[in-house]
């Protein structure tokens, strides 16, 4: 059997292609695992690691006046429905959420009739909040926000006193968007509303422009002198 010996370029080559191998295959096992992609099933359970990414709200929920940026008079605005309309500040957040047509009708009405009761009947507003309260779970889960349970546990520094699961997380979560709605009403609406306003576009926006073709005039032949 022949045997067969390499010229030094060829060694330098075989080498250098060695080390190319070697460096690529650590890289690879070095490097960090790609994100867990998050999602939400139809139940409301979480898909893959939720807690992985969580940001937190562009404003405080106390933010009455918001924050000085180029979105001030929207929150001057937001401020002063959230004290007066209500119920179109609420169904504005739900439109805005990118719903289907029409769905700003169909939230504001129902909340205007359970305002109305709620505040006849009982004195305060304690049945809308009932009907509110999920579309603060809608805008947590689809911007992954921080929700009311992870900011107090997260401030009080007691992350290591009790472990749940992401199921049970959630569950908690959404008991505290309940519990928001309930207690601080108006200030939830006006925070979802500054969050919503921040980050899409309201779908009226985003309408493709309409061109409308005008005919020219009549156009008559100058007679002859």
């Amino acid at each position: 059997m022949a045997k067969y010996e390499l010229i030094p370029q060829q060694e330098q080559e075989a080498e250098t292609k060695h080390e190319t191998k070697s460096s690529s295959t650590a890289k690879d096992v070095g490097a960090p695992p790609s994100a867990v992609p998050i999602g939400w099933t139809a139940d409301g359970m979480p898909v893959g690691d939720p807690m992985m990414q969580r940001s937190q709200w562009e404003t405080g929920i106390f933010s009455c006046l918001g924050k000085n940026d180029e979105f001030y008079s929207s929150d001057l605005e937001v401020c002063l429905l959230g004290g007066i309309a209500p119920c179109v500040l609420h169904g504005s957040n739900v439109e805005r959420l990118g719903s289907a047509p029409g769905t700003f009708a169909n939230h504001c009405l129902p909340y205007t009739g359970l305002y109305l009761i709620g505040n006849c009947f009982f004195g305060w507003n304690c049945l809308a909040p009932w009907f509110s309260y999920p579309n603060r779970t809608a805008i947590r889960r689809k911007f992954n926000l921080e929700g009311s349970c992870a900011t107090v546990t997260r401030s009080c520094g007691c992350c290591g006193s009790f472990v749940m699961d992401e199921i049970q997380t959630e569950q908690c979560e959404a008991a505290c968007d309940f519990a928001t709605h309930v207690f601080c009403h108006a200030c939830a609406l006006c925070q979802e509303a500054r969050e919503v306003r921040r980050r899409l576009p309201h779908p009226g926006l985003t309408a493709q422009p309409v061109f409308v073709m005008i005919p020219p005039g009549g156009q008559t032949m100058g007679r002859g002198a």
